[in-house]
């Protein structure tokens, strides 16, 4: 799974209807440029190329001053609503998904009820148990690394990386089972996206045409 069209489907769904430009500081402003592919040009792309797919609705609204044409906002579709849920639950339940990816999955974990997102990060703790299984069948941790010579640090690694992955995961289903954060059903969420008029610390020097107007 690419990490941005979750991203950015989960975007335009916090403001309803959203404009690239909007899409891209929220992004920027989570961060999600420096741990994922969600770069301006590929922001862009996605949003356009979604539209294509049926997943958003392209309103041209708010003609240019200048006499260019009008930017397009953005709006999910009935499709697109169905896309975005399914790609977070992959990326919440996944155990074998890039760090990007389960990344969106977290940032967006609160569009879900709380049972449902314990259910999947459950299923990706036993994905992950099911993979140490698999690693410890060849590969014997009390004899360390050096029974394989220099490769069996590759699998040495794969432990470690399903241990952290497990115990952060265990640690963050006890936050959520003892009440931790608002989810679906249960009121207003955390909403982390800037205001219009409050400049963005961490936005890039990139503007695309599309909002040069």
């Amino acid at each position: 799974m690419s990490a941005i069209r979750l991203l950015v489907l989960g975007a335009v769904r916090q403001h309803g209807r959203a404009h690239g430009y909007q899409v891209r500081n929220d992004l920027e402003y989570w961060g999600a440029h420096e741990w994922s592919n969600a770069k301006p040009g590929s922001i862009y792309h996605a949003l356009k190329q979604m539209a294509k797919q049926g997943l958003l609705f392209a309103h041209e609204v708010a003609p240019s001053t200048a006499g260019g044409p009008p930017r397009v906002e953005y709006e999910l579709t009935p499709r697109g609503g169905d896309e975005y849920f399914q790609l977070l639950r992959e990326a919440v339940s996944a155990h074998d998904e890039k760090t990007d990816v389960l990344s969106a999955g977290i940032g967006f974990i609160v569009d879900l009820p709380r049972r449902e997102a314990v259910e999947l990060l459950e299923k990706r703790l036993a994905g992950l148990a099911e993979w140490r299984k698999a690693v410890t069948d060849h590969y014997v941790p009390e004899e360390g690394p050096g029974q394989y010579g220099h490769i069996g640090e590759i699998m040495n690694m794969w432990l470690h990386s399903a241990d952290a992955g497990a115990d952060w995961t265990r640690g963050l289903i006890e936050r959520i089972k003892g009440g931790a954060y608002v989810f679906a059903g249960e009121g207003d969420p955390f909403f982390g996206v800037l205001p219009e008029d409050e400049e963005n610390p961490y936005a890039t020097d990139y503007v695309h045409p599309d909002d040069m107007r």
